[in-house]
């Protein structure tokens, strides 16, 4: 029993399906169903979120990890696609350097991490910090 029934569906570009869910457990569950060199940079994305930012708060909601603080609201969450895992950056315009990849939403800016991207955990890391320091966006 469980074996593959018990895997998430993974949707378009390898997004999992993951039910929403506050806490750790769904972000992992998440994670850990990412396909491919995806899960790596999962992994790498949730860690490094741990680290810069001790005390966020996790979720799951639109079949996207969500990270935040409590009473800020949410700043960043990622998201699989074919050729990349998104990284939403939910008040990008006020990081410096800005994240390169524009959206309709004049506060949100995005980055995304290819199969042979170079992870740049220092501009990361920099980006996490101050976002995690702004309010974010309470989307639910």
């Amino acid at each position: 029993m469980g074996g593959e029934e018990s895997k998430p569906k993974l949707l378009s570009g390898g997004n999992p399906q993951i039910p929403k869910g506050d806490g750790d457990a769904p972000v992992q569950a998440y994670i850990t169903a990412m396909p491919g060199w995806k899960h790596d940079v999962g992994h790498r994305i949730d860690e490094l979120v741990g680290r810069v930012v001790p005390d966020v708060q996790k979720a799951v909601r639109w079949n996207s990890p969500f990270y935040g603080i409590e009473g800020q609201g949410w700043f960043l969450s990622f998201h699989c696609f074919t050729k990349y895992v998104k990284l939403t950056w939910l008040n990008g315009a006020s990081l410096e350097p800005m994240p390169p990849v524009d959206s309709k939403h004049p506060d949100v800016r995005y980055s995304h991490i290819g199969e042979d991207d170079d992870f740049d955990e220092a501009q990361l890391s920099s980006w996490i910090r101050q976002a995690g320091g702004l309010p974010g966006e309470q989307l639910f």
